[in-house]
């Protein structure tokens, strides 16, 4: 791989190959808690609409377990960051020198 493809990428970043092409995710935890996060709305609003018709209401319910199930994993991705972020501070680089790591901000990922 030729430099310039390489730049601006972390040993942290997610990539994946399709072909000649790459998808490279960036803070992968802040993008798993957005998907979370879509995942959850889905999961709901499918769930209300299908509520409408007497028929769909088991499909429905299934639904709305899902999205409980999604609200769950939620702290789970924060939490699992936290403990990677947490990993990597007691990492040494190179001759001894502490790796840093991104400030810790409070958003909610």
């Amino acid at each position: 791989m030729a430099d310039s493809e390489s730049e601006g990428r972390t040993g942290s970043d997610l990539v994946l190959r399709v072909g000649a092409e790459e998808l490279v995710v960036r803070h992968r935890y802040e993008a798993a808690s957005i998907v979370n996060d879509i995942l959850i709305a889905v999961w709901f609003t499918a769930g209300s609409v299908m509520f409408f018709f007497p028929a769909w209401q088991v499909a429905g319910t299934w639904c709305f377990v899902a999205g409980s199930v999604e609200l769950l994993v939620r702290p789970l991705i924060r939490l699992a960051r936290l403990v990677h972020v947490r990993r990597m501070r007691k990492r040494t680089h190179g001759a001894g020198t502490a790796r840093t790591t991104p400030h810790e901000t409070s958003l909610d990922f």
